[in-house]
């Protein structure tokens, strides 16, 4: 008799997951029993699964218990290949079909206004993220996993990558740190992840160690995709070190604050107001736009406080934060519009970029807007909100054309 391994999730609250009880017997064949309570009509096919990856695995001789709780095939498939992983180790994984609508890239420059956190080994909260349209999808290997469960929660991020429909977000996942990280490369890599985010980032040594296994695994996976980093800043080290971590790598699309772990490090307390922040998000901003990447901002931990959500990003976007982390799909909206250019603000940009059109066409060396002189800087600004707001769908196409040629 083997050693009993326990997988995956059960309890009154839990949904779209399974519990897995696994164990290699001496003799006596495969032995699966199933407990669900949709067995009526799902009952053959999640037995059929669990026989084929049985088989798949070359197990004969074991007991698996399935205590259904409405999961998926991808889920199933996920909790029941970390139970018989624990206790065989095989040299082989079996992965779900990839989804074609998962066979995307995306741009280093494209927008991040908003990144939506979610646990690494809770399906449930996975299975519609996507249709609340974030601009990025983060499956949380670190902090939100248990330590015991990081093995499993692979395993399920791996499968989610292939098999959930993420809706054209950001296909993100948060790894763990140091040799734990690496590993948990092996797992996302080959699988078409978009960009990892790389925990409490201190110096660009990690930035390296993090590309030379995403190098080796693009190499043997024969991968051409693009695999971007947003490393996270969480302590004043990491603060100091800024820059240098926001230039360590040519994949490095975005560097991110996170708020309650830099709090921690100095030893005070998060506020709203943020006093105690304001010089690491600064250092972030500015080092950020030093190296021409977007700096992000950190998340709002008050999911009921919409009108101090609000207020903290419109703070965030004054400081020149291109984004910033949610951790409930309710944010994502608010999110969106506050970052977004204002009607006004467009308004003058366009007014801005049409007076220093006419001044180009005309040879003038001297723009003005009523009173005002407008300078190179000036115009950069509103290029940058006109840019954002036909991206948004605020502004037409057709003014593309428009400041392209300015």
């Amino acid at each position: 008799m083997g050693e009993i391994i326990t997988v995956g999730n059960k309890g009154k609250n839990i949904r779209s997951d399974c519990f897995v009880t696994f164990e290699l017997k001496d003799k006596g064949g495969p032995d699966i029993r199933l407990e669900s309570k949709v067995a009526v009509m799902y009952g053959n096919a999640i037995m059929a699964q669990a026989k084929e990856l049985m088989e798949f695995f070359g197990i004969q001789d074991a007991s698996l218990k399935i205590e259904d709780s409405g999961a998926l095939p991808w889920v199933l498939s996920a909790r029941i290949e970390a139970a018989i992983s624990k206790a065989v180790s095989p040299d082989k994984e079996f992965n779900p079909v990839m989804l074609k609508e998962n066979e995307y890239t995306t741009f280093k420059d494209r927008n991040r206004f908003s990144r939506l956190y979610l646990p690494g080994n809770t399906p449930g909260l996975m299975i519609n993220a996507g249709i609340h349209k974030p601009d990025g999808i983060i499956l949380d290997l670190e902090d939100a996993v248990a330590p015991d469960k990081k093995d499993e929660a692979r395993f399920l991020v791996r499968n989610a990558l292939r098999a959930l429909d993420f809706y054209g977000s950001e296909r993100m996942v948060r790894i763990n740190q140091g040799d734990r990280g690496i590993k948990d490369l092996d797992y996302l890599i080959p699988h078409n992840v978009n960009l990892i985010l790389l925990s409490k980032c201190e110096k660009p040594e990690q930035i390296h160690d993090v590309n030379q296994r995403i190098g080796q695994l693009k190499k043997k996976y024969k991968i051409h995709n693009p695999v971007w980093l947003m490393p996270i800043i969480e302590s004043a080290l990491g603060v100091i070190n800024a820059y240098a971590v926001a230039t360590a790598a040519e994949n490095v699309v975005a560097i991110a604050i996170g708020l309650e772990d830099y709090t921690a490090d100095l030893g005070t307390k998060r506020t709203t107001e943020g006093t105690e922040s304001f010089f690491a998000r600064s250092m972030v901003v500015n080092a950020a736009r030093a190296a021409g990447i977007q700096p992000i901002d950190s998340v709002f931990s008050d999911v009921a406080d919409s009108e101090g959500l609000k207020q903290t990003v419109l703070r965030s976007r004054a400081l020149g934060f291109d984004g910033m982390g949610c951790i409930h799909p309710r944010q994502i909206r608010i999110i969106h519009e506050n970052f977004a250019p204002s009607a006004e603000e467009t308004e003058k940009a366009k007014k801005i970029v049409s007076a220093y059109h006419a001044a180009l066409e005309q040879g003038l060396g001297v723009v003005s807007l009523g009173t005002k002189m407008i300078d190179p800087p000036v115009v950069k600004r509103a290029l940058n909100t006109i840019n954002l707001a036909v991206k948004m769908g605020k502004l037409s196409e057709n003014w593309r054309e428009t400041y392209e040629q300015v």
